[in-house]
Parts: structure tokens; C-alpha cells; sequence
């Protein structure tokens, strides 16, 4: 960690998703810097190698920060990239992990558009992924998930997504194994990485492992999404 005054500044990976790259996740890094966060962004080529490829050089960049410990934030692909980082490569070091809008259980938007011909040449490698989700992978680590409920995105051209969805990600698909917590916030797939009231959900749960679920964010879906906040006033 940084020491800067009095305070230790942990350090932050941030890992966008299909079709972007590090600038995308430039607001949210502004964001938890000015929180107190020592934020980075990683960049990867989606559509040009496989998960494991990915996976492979988000653990050596993790291996060049010299904090003691480091966060992990990942968005919609971004964070598939993470979770097999933590399965492939350890998670020595890691402390708490948040996924935004990341398709663990399936993606029927993904599968979709990988049966359209255009849809083999925009996906590339990463059209295997969408085949073999679900990812049942259970980290160690403290692991929180933000989920979108405004239906604005590519899935929504591609097809009528049904139930509570971000536009291109089902709530049921955001569903990861051994989560301590979720959060659905009014926003699309790509808004919530604009969003202040996600960023504030984010640093929320790297501060302490919940979210603080503002306004409208609670939602428990089926019994096994946000921790009740009586039962986080408990502990």
C-alpha cells in the first residue's frame, strides 16, 4: 500500500469488458482515487485470446504492484477475467473482489449473438466463454456483485430479455457462487460504469464488504442476493 499522511492507500485493478479497453474505466478510477483508492486500470485484447491468456497477465500485473494487498474490480467480461485469475493463479494477496454486470451463471444476449455470422467475427476467442458458462468457481476472497436493472444495451437489440436485466445481462446471470453480497442498481450494462452511485457502491463494498444499498439498491432475489440490513447491523 501507499502511505500518504497518516492513511495506507490500498491498491485497486480495475478490468473492463468485451469490446473496450482501460479508458472505459477511467471514471470509476477517478472516482476511487479521490476516495483514497490507489487505482489502476488493466487492459486486455477481448476478442483476440482466450480467458486463461487474460487471466495469465492480469496475475503477472497483480505480481508488479507492491502493495500487500490489492481490490479487484471487474465490469460485464472483465470480471470472468478476474474470476479465473483467481482460480488459475491464487489469491495470495487479494482482498475483496466486486463484479459489475459480470454474465457468472450464462449470458443469453452472448449466446445470441454468437449463432449470427456477423456475431463469430465480433465475439473472436471470446465466443467460447459465452459456451461454457456457468462459471462455478467460489473464490475465498469477499466477493460483491452489482447488478443493473435498466434494460438499455446490445441484448436488447438482439432479443427481449426477460425478467430484471441491464440491457445485456440477466440478474440471474450475475448470480456468483459464494457472493457476500449483491446490489441492483437502476442502471444499464455500459451506465453504471458513468454512474457516482455505483462508484459509491464500489467503494463501499472494498471499505468493508457490503454494499450500503442507497435508495432504491436493495433487491433480494429469491432469498440469495443483498444481505438484509439488519443482519449486516448484527455482525
Amino acid at each position: 500500500m501507499l502511505l500518504v499522511g497518516n492513511f495506507m492507500r490500498a491498491a485497486v485493478i480495475l478490468v473492463h469488458g468485451l469490446w473496450m479497453g482501460g479508458w472505459i474505466m477511467q471514471g470509476l478510477r477517478l472516482r476511487l482515487s479521490r476516495r483514497g483508492y490507489a487505482a489502476c486500470t488493466f487492459a486486455y485484447a477481448s476478442t483476440a485470446q482466450s480467458l486463461d491468456e487474460h487471466a495469465r497477465r492480469l496475475a503477472a500485473r497483480i505480481g508488479e504492484l507492491p502493495e500487500p494487498v490489492i481490490h479487484l474490480g471487474g465490469h460485464s467480461m472483465g470480471g470472468l477475467v478476474i474470476l479465473r485469475c483467481l482460480r488459475n493463479h491464487g489469491e495470495r494477496r487479494i482482498g475483496r473482489v466486486v463484479l459489475m454486470g459480470t454474465p457468472v451463471r450464462a449470458c443469453m444476449a452472448g449466446r445470441r449473438l454468437e449463432g449470427r455470422f456477423a456475431g463469430k467475427h465480433l465475439l473472436g476467442a471470446s465466443r467460447d466463454i459465452w459456451r461454457s458458462l456457468p462459471e462455478t468457481f467460489r473464490p475465498r476472497c469477499e466477493l460483491g456483485v452489482i447488478a443493473g436493472s435498466r434494460r438499455w444495451g446490445l441484448g436488447r437489440m438482439l432479443m427481449r430479455l426477460p425478467g430484471t436485466n441491464d440491457g445485456v445481462v440477466r440478474l440471474e446471470e450475475t448470480e456468483a457462487a459464494g457472493m457476500r453480497d449483491r446490489v441492483v442498481l437502476p442502471l444499464s450494462h455500459s451506465g453504471m460504469l458513468a454512474s457516482a452511485h455505483a462508484a459509491r457502491e464500489v467503494a463501499a463494498f472494498l471499505d468493508r464488504g457490503a454494499f450500503d444499498h442507497e435508495e432504491r439498491g436493495a433487491f433480494d432475489h429469491g432469498g440469495r442476493g443483498a444481505l438484509k440490513h439488519q443482519e449486516r447491523r448484527e455482525r
